[in-house]
C-alpha cells in the first residue's frame, strides 16, 4: 500500500487516502469537475497503484484520456452459485494443473474476499397456492444439487477468503444491498475506503444505488480478480442522467425503470457508466434507486450510480446497520468528496434529461426488457385483443388465447423495493375483499430476495392476503426470472402442446427473452408486482388491464384495476409502519454470524466424483485447448443476426428430455424429473457443452426453409457436405474432425446475462474467432478469457453486404494488438477470395496477454509456475 496522501480521517481513529489532494497536486481545480465515478477510481489508484505509475494513471482520469489502460482493484467479489461455483470449479481444476506440474496447489487461493451466495439453484416445482411450497421446493433443491452443494461446501473449507451463504437465504444482489456492502470499508491497517466489487452476475450494479461501484463481470473475469490481478480498464464513458420531476400517483419504480430502459437504450449508453443526479434522483427512495440500478444491463450500461446522500444514510439505518457504520459513511463521504452535494460542478461527456412525471403505468414485452408498452396502449399494440373471443374456449373447459400460465413476483429488481412489494400485497387485499380469484391455470408464486420481506409483509398483515390469491412464498432465491419456473401441471402442458396455444408469463423480473422463462411460455412480459397479481386474476395477456373488468360485483357492476389499485398514501403509510430495522437485523445477524471462520481443514485437491453430471474436472489444460489457435481454414458454425443473447448461446432454463443435454443425462442414469436446469450443470463441461446454441428460438442463417426464410431451432449445417443437423451433432462432428470454427454475427452480440459458458461452450466446440458488428462488454471479455478472438466489422460491412452463406472458409491475417486492423480472408466455394478489414477487439495490452496465453486460467498457471520457479 502506498503511504503518500494517507491522512487521518477527522472524528475517527482511522486513516484515509486523500485522492482530492493527489489530483489537485497534478491539476489545480480539476477535482471539482470530476464525476463521482472518477473520484472513486482516483482513490483506488492513490491507495493501490504502483507509485511509479500513479501520476500517469491519475492524469488519465483528469484529462479524460482513453488511449491507455489503468488498474482497478475491486475490494471484493460476489458470486451466485452458478457462475461462482463454476469459477471455483475452474480454480479447483487450476490446483490440479499446478500440482501436475510440481507446484503447491494449496497456494492457489482467492486473494480478495469472495462471497458466494447459493441463490440460483431453486426451481418453483411447487407453486404459491400449494401447502408448504417453500419447504417442498427447498427439499427438491437439496436433492437435485447434492453434488454441487458438496463441492461448494468443500470450497468454503479448502480455499482461503471464500465465504458461503447457503441456500434458502435470498438473492445475492438483495443481500449485498441490505447487508454485505459496508459502503465504506475498513481494512486491517485501519484505512477507510469506498467499497467496490465485481460480481458474477450482470445485475451486480444493483448496489450502485448505495454509491458503491459494483459491476457485473463474467466468471472468467471474476477469476482474474479473485486471483489478485488488477482489472485493467480504460476510462469509461461517464454519462449524467439528470432526473427531474416527481412520479405521478399510482406509478411504481418498475414503471420508471422500464421507461428508463427504453429511453436509455435509445440514447445508446451501452458500456457507459451512468450517474443519476438532479432533484428527481434526490427525491427517490433507496429502494427506487436500486430498482433503477439493477436494470443497468437491460439498458446496456456497465454501472448506474447514485452518489451518497441522506437517503443513503436513511436506508442504512432502515436495514439495521449500526450507528457507527452509518456515521463512518457520512464522515468519509463528506471528507473525501463523495457526498452528492459536492458534485454540483462535475462535468460529463454527455448529460441526458429524463422527466419522472412523464412516466405512465408500463409493461415490457414481448421478448425484450426495453420493449416498453404503456398499459393504456395494450390494445393499440396488439397485445390486448378481443377478450370475448380469447376467452371463448373457457366455456369448454379450455384455456384462453394468450393464457398467462406463469405469474411470478420474483427477482431482486423489485423485491428489494418495499414499496413495490407492499403495493402487491395491498392490491391482493383489495382483490380479496372484492371476491376476485386467481385463474386456475396460472402458476403463481412469490420469491422474495430476502427473508426480511416475509417479516415486513407479516407485520403489515399482507402475507396472508397474497397467500389467499396464490402468491404464497415459494423460495428466497432467484427463480422465475432466471428461468427456474419449474414444471407445469401435466394437463396444462399437454393442452398447450395439443392446441399449439399462445401461452405467456408475466413476472416482476428483469429478463423476458424468448425461451428464457419457460419452454412452454412463448413470450413473457415484465411488470410491477401489483400488475403481476392483477394478471393472475385476468388470466390472459389479451386482457386490457386498464379497461376490461377483472370481475363483477353482485349488482353486476364491473371491478376494474383502478378499483383495487392502492393509493400512494396508503403504500407509504404501510411501509413507514411495517418495514423496520429489527426485521433486517433478525435476518442478517445470525446469517453472517454463523458463517464466521473457515472451519475444518480439508485436502487441497478436490476428489472429483466420476459419475457427477454437475461437477467435473475442467479440461482447459488438455488436448486442443492447450494447443495453438490456427486462425486458418475456419468453417462457420453459425451465421447469426442482431441481438444474439447469452440465452441463445447457453440457455439457463429447464433441460428437456429431447435435447442433447437431456439425452446425455438420461444415459448417465438421471430420471427426467431431476434433469434440473442448464444453469445448474455448468460445473460439468460434458453437460454444459451440449447447451451450446441449444435455445429453440435460435435463427442460424445457414439453415433455411425451402422458401429461403431462416429456419428456427437449435440447428446447424455441416460443411462441406451441406447436411443440416441439430447443433450438438454438428459440434460433435467438427470436434472429431479437429475442424477450427468461426461464428459470424450482427450487432449487440452476447447481450444479456454475464454467462461464462456462453464463451466456454463455443471454445470447447472449436470456435477460434467471432466476427460481429458489435459486442456486449461482459461477453467480449469472457471470450478473451477463453482464448477466443473477437473481431468487429468496420462500419458499412456486415455479413449481408458480404453475401455470406456459410459455405466459405475463413482465415485471419495480421498482428494482434489493441484496436489493430486485421484482415478476415473469406475463401468462397467458387475459389474466389475477399479480404475484409476488421478491428481487433482485444482492447488493452492485458487482454492481448490473456488471449495469447490461451485464456485467463492458462495465463495464471504460467505466471504462478514462473514465480514458483523463481522463488
Amino acid at each position: 500500500m502506498n503511504t503518500l496522501h494517507r491522512k487521518p480521517l477527522p472524528g475517527t481513529d482511522l486513516d484515509f487516502f486523500d485522492a482530492r489532494a493527489a489530483v489537485e497536486a497534478l491539476r489545480p481545480g480539476a477535482w471539482e469537475t470530476l464525476p463521482y465515478v472518477s473520484r472513486v477510481l482516483a482513490e483506488n489508484l492513490v491507495r493501490r497503484c504502483d507509485p511509479a505509475t500513479l501520476d500517469a494513471s491519475l492524469l488519465q482520469l483528469v484529462e479524460r484520456r482513453r488511449d491507455l489502460d489503468f488498474p482497478w482493484f475491486p475490494a471484493r467479489v460476489v458470486c451466485h452459485d452458478i457462475l461462482g461455483q463454476t469459477a471455483l470449479v475452474d480454480l479447483a481444476g487450476l490446483r490440479d494443473a499446478i500440482a501436475d506440474q510440481g507446484g503447491d496447489p494449496a497456494q492457489v487461493n482467492p486473494v480478495v474476499p469472495v462471497q458466494l451466495i447459493v441463490d440460483h439453484s431453486l426451481a418453483v416445482e411447487h407453486a404459491g397456492f400449494e401447502q408448504d411450497a417453500l419447504a417442498k421446493n427447498r427439499a427438491i433443491e437439496d436433492r437435485r444439487n447434492d453434488d454441487r452443494f458438496h463441492f461448494i461446501e468443500w470450497t468454503r473449507h479448502a480455499f482461503e477468503n471464500v465465504d458461503v451463504i447457503p441456500p434458502g437465504n435470498g438473492i445475492m444482489h438483495q443481500i449485498n444491498l441490505e447487508r454485505m456492502s459496508p459502503v465504506i470499508g475498513v481494512d486491517a491497517d485501519g484505512v477507510a475506503y469506498p467499497d467496490t466489487c465485481v460480481g458474477t452476475d450482470s445485475h451486480t450494479p444493483h448496489v450502485d444505488a448505495l454509491g458503491v461501484i459494483a459491476i457485473g463481470v463474467g466468471g472468467l473475469e471474476a477469476e482474474n480478480v479473485m486471483l489478485g490481478r488488477a482489472s485493467w480498464m480504460r476510462l469509461p464513458d461517464i454519462v449524467a442522467v439528470e432526473l427531474t420531476g416527481r412520479p405521478q400517483p399510482g406509478i411504481t419504480a418498475t414503471d420508471i425503470v422500464l421507461t428508463l430502459t427504453q429511453f436509455l437504450r435509445a440514447q445508446k449508453v451501452v458500456g457507459a457508466w451512468l450517474e443519476f443526479r438532479g432533484e428527481g434522483a434526490a427525491a427517490l427512495t433507496l429502494g427506487d434507486r436500486a430498482t433503477i440500478s439493477n436494470m443497468a444491463p437491460e439498458y446496456g450500461a456497465t454501472a448506474a450510480m447514485f452518489a451518497i446522500d441522506d437517503r443513503t444514510l436513511d436506508y442504512l439505518r432502515l436495514t439495521g446497520r449500526d450507528d457507527t457504520q452509518v456515521a463512518l459513511v457520512e464522515t468519509y463521504a463528506k471528507t473525501a468528496g463523495l457526498w452528492a452535494d459536492q458534485l454540483a460542478n462535475a462535468q460529463y461527456e454527455r448529460t441526458l434529461h429524463f422527466d419522472l412525471s412523464s412516466v405512465v403505468r408500463t409493461m415490457a414485452g414481448p421478448s425484450n426488457p426495453h420493449a416498453r408498452v404503456a398499459t393504456s396502449e395494450l390494445a393499440a399494440k396488439g397485445i390486448a385483443g378481443d377478450l370475448a373471443a380469447a376467452r371463448a374456449p373457457e366455456a369448454e373447459g379450455l384455456m384462453p388465447d394468450g393464457a398467462v400460465i406463469i405469474a411470478a413476483i420474483t427477482s431482486c429488481t423489485n423485491t428489494s423495493n418495499p414499496r413495490n412489494v407492499i403495493a402487491a400485497g395491498l392490491l391482493a387485499r383489495n382483490a380479496n375483499r372484492e371476491g376476485l380469484l386467481r385463474k386456475p391455470w396460472v402458476k403463481s408464486s412469490l420469491a422474495p430476495g430476502s427473508k426480511a420481506v416475509a417479516l415486513y409483509l407479516e407485520e403489515a398483515g399482507l402475507k396472508s392476503e397474497l397467500e389467499q390469491l396464490g402468491f404464497g412464498i415459494v423460495a428466497f432465491a432467484c427463480t422465475t426470472c432466471n428461468g427456474m419456473s419449474g414444471a407445469l401441471d401435466p394437463k396444462i402442458q399437454q393442452e398447450i402442446v395439443d392446441r399449439d396455444l399462445y401461452a405467456t408469463a408475466v413476472l416482476s423480473g428483469n429478463r423476458n427473452f424468448d425461451g428464457r422463462i419457460h419452454p412452454y411460455a412463448k413470450q413473457a412480459f415484465l411488470a410491477s408486482p401489483p400488475l403481476v397479481v392483477a394478471y393472475a386474476i385476468a388470466g390472459t395477456i389479451r386482457f386490457d388491464i386498464e379497461r376490461d373488468a377483472l370481475g363483477h360485483r353482485a349488482d353486476g357492476s364491473p371491478i376494474l384495476l383502478k378499483d383495487v389499485w392502492p393509493s400512494d398514501a396508503e403504500i407509504d403509510a404501510i411501509v413507514a409502519a411495517a418495514v423496520k430495522p429489527e426485521h433486517f437485523t433478525a435476518v442478517y445477524k445470525p446469517m453472517f454470524a454463523k458463517r464466521a471462520g473457515s472451519g475444518e481443514a480439508v485436502q487441497p485437491l478436490y476428489d472429483w466424483r466420476p459419475q457427477s453430471t454437475y461437477i467435473r474436472r475442467p479440461p482447459y489444460w488438455e488436448g486442443a485447448l492447450a494447443g495453438e489457435r490456427r486462425l486458418r481454414g475456419m468453417r462457420p458454425l453459425a451465421i447469426l443476426g442482431d441481438n444474439i443473447t447469452t440465452d441463445h448461446l447457453s440457455p439457463s432454463n429447464a433441460i428437456l428430455a429431447s435435447s442433447a443435454a437431456g439425452e446425455y443425462l438420461a444415459r448417465m442414469g438421471l430420471p427426467e424429473e431431476d434433469f434440473n436446469s442448464y444453469a445448474t450443470h455448468r460445473g460439468d463441461h460434458l453437460t454444459a457443452q451440449r447447451a451450446t446454441f441449444a435455445n429453440p428460438k435460435l435463427f442460424n442463417e445457414m439453415v433455411r426453409n425451402d422458401d429461403g426464410s431462416v429456419r428456427q431451432g437449435s440447428l446447424a449445417r455441416i460443411e462441406p457436405e451441406g447436411r443440416v443437423t441439430r447443433m450438438w451433432e454438428a459440434i460433435e462432428t467438427y470436434m472429431e474432425r479437429g475442424q477450427p470454427l468461426i461464428i459470424v454475427a450482427g450487432g449487440d452480440y452476447g447481450q444479456g446475462s454475464s454467462r461464462d459458458w456462453a464463451a466456454k461452450g463455443v471454445r470447447l466446440a472449436g470456435v477460434e474467432v467471432i466476427v460481429a458488428e458489435g459486442f456486449e462488454r461482459i461477453h467480449r471479455t469472457n471470450l478473451i478469457g477463453m482464448g477466443v478472438l473477437p473481431l468487429e466489422f468496420l462500419p458499412g460491412t456486415t455479413r449481408l453486404t458480404l453475401g455470406l452463406d456459410g459455405s466459405e472458409t475463413y482465415d485471419v491475417i495480421g498482428e494482434r494488438a489493441p484496436g489493430a486492423q486485421l484482415t478476415l480472408v473469406v475463401n468462397r466455394r467458387d475459389g474466389s477470395t475477399v479480404h475484409v478489414p476488421v478491428r481487433c477487439r482485444l482492447d488493452s495490452d492485458e487482454e492481448v496477454s490473456i488471449y495469447e496465453a490461451g485464456g485467463v486460467l492458462q495465463r495464471f498457471a504460467q505466471d504462478f509456475l514462473e514465480a514458483a520457479r523463481g522463488a
